[in-house]
């Protein structure tokens, strides 16, 4: 007679969630484009993780979403290859030269030229 695993305790939690998740747990054995591990994903929000620490001595909450919408948009640049600082100068400039609010979907970062 095989031994048995109890029904509760961390090894079945263990073996359940290995169950439950077999998918998307074996999905790289099929598609080799996926990594086994997630290392490269966490080495990309790694910045992401220590700007948002960063972003608690923003001095205020107003501070904290003006800090939070710089990010985002630095994060959105480094997305879609676009050097950061080149596209906030060229931003801000459009802005003072006085561009149309109607048209301020074309200052996203999606619409700037790679420069990666």
């Amino acid at each position: 007679m095989p031994d048995r695993v109890p029904g509760r305790g961390d090894l079945a939690d263990a073996i359940r969630y290995a169950l439950k998740s077999r998918e998307g747990l074996t999905r790289f054995l099929e598609d080799g484009r996926i990594d086994l591990d997630t290392n490269a994903v966490e080495r990309s929000i790694r910045p992401i993780a220590l700007s948002r620490k960063n972003a608690l001595f923003a001095g205020s909450d107003e501070g904290g979403e003006h800090w939070a919408a710089v990010a985002s948009l630095i994060e959105t640049c480094k997305l879609n290859g676009v050097d950061p600082q080149t596209y906030l100068a060229d931003l801000l400039t459009r802005l003072v030269d006085g561009s149309p609010q109607s048209r301020i979907d074309q200052l996203m970062p999606w619409h700037w030229p790679a420069t990666t």
